[in-house]
């Protein structure tokens, strides 16, 4: 047996399964979709979705999709519903039920003791003319013409074709409730991808007080000082409050190199007086960007407002919250 093409084929069969679905979609079927996701997003109400076997795994995964898009959802298996978890589901919610027969018995038997009309039940069924087809005000057709398994038992087209018009339906809400990527982030909040969503970096950065500051004539040996005090990555050299400049470790080597005497001198022969700088209010993943610059790397930035300098930000603070380095 040739296994490359054993699995080559599997996924060949799947893709093509998806190609026919999005063929055989209907815009009004679609529309009536969009108008429920309105509907919810207006009256609170929440997405269940239901199904039994490994059509119940998949809705599993649709409702937590939804969910992390902002529109309240959860499973709802149809055995546990007849035993009271059916105390679940509000007259205001709308229900997906999911089955490759469209002759689910466990949710035949559940669809009389629903307190939903017909107008808020979507399928996602493999058989359009079924029982259970007869029940929604909308059908999208799920139907395959075999299962990439080879007796054509397991289901696995089938699935697939599940979990991807689930994936498409909310991706539907999300443009129909225009979600941001702020508000993705709300229900995001730990992790990398929230934290790339929403932690900024006044969060992070290290406030002025931590921070060393002296005046552009400070003398480079009382600069070492400041710095070996407050070991943040650079010195901020402030008037008023203002930054006139920065100086960090690179810099006194380069001066001490040029000249042995550079201890005794002021600051202003050796600080840079045009640092790159960051706004507090800028994601913190913004600014890891700005850090790693093939062209300037820094292990720190000094935080403005306006002229004001109000922090640093460290490398080692983003590494120590989660980011890692970029790769190119």
């Amino acid at each position: 047996m040739d296994h490359l093409s054993l699995v080559k084929n599997v996924l060949k069969m799947e893709a093509r399964a998806l190609e026919l679905a999005q063929e055989r979609l209907k815009a009004d079927s679609i529309e009536q979709c969009a108008s429920l996701f309105e509907w919810l997003t207006q009256t609170g109400g929440n997405l269940v979705i239901c199904g039994v076997g490994k059509s119940g795994l998949i809705g599993t995964k649709i409702a937590s999709t939804f969910s992390s898009l902002g529109l309240p959802s959860f499973f709802l298996h149809p055995t546990e519903a007849m035993h009271g978890d059916l105390g679940r589901v509000t007259k205001s919610d709308v229900m997906i039920l999911l089955s490759k027969s469209g002759t689910t018995q466990e949710i035949i038997d559940l669809l009389p003791y629903l307190q939903l009309p017909t107008q808020r039940l979507i399928g996602l069924l493999g058989n359009v003319n079924s029982p259970i087809a007869e029940k929604c005000a909308i059908v999208l057709d799920c139907s395959v013409e075999k299962e990439a398994c080879l007796n054509d038992l397991a289901p696995t087209t089938s699935t697939t074709l599940a979990l991807a018009m689930g994936d498409a339906l909310a991706v539907l809400f999300e443009a129909v409730k225009g979600v941001s990527k702020e508000q993705f982030a709300i229900n995001h909040p730990a992790g990398l991808l929230g934290k790339s969503l929403s932690l900024t970096v006044e969060k992070l950065m290290r406030k002025e007080n931590e921070c060393g500051q002296v005046k552009h004539d400070c003398l480079l040996q009382d600069a070492l000082l400041t710095m070996t005090k407050y070991p943040v990555g650079l010195l901020a050299i402030t008037h008023d409050g203002n930054l006139e400049g920065i100086l960090v470790e690179g810099d006194i080597r380069r001066a001490l190199m040029k000249d042995p005497e550079a201890l005794k001198k002021p600051i202003r022969d050796f600080m840079n007086t045009s640092p790159r700088a960051i706004s507090s209010e800028i994601l913190a993943y913004e600014a890891l960007k700005i850090m790693e610059s093939k062209d300037r790397p820094v292990s720190a930035l000094p935080v403005l407002e306006g002229k004001k300098f109000k922090g640093v930000l460290r490398l080692h603070d983003l590494l120590q919250a989660g980011f890692s380095a970029t790769k190119s």
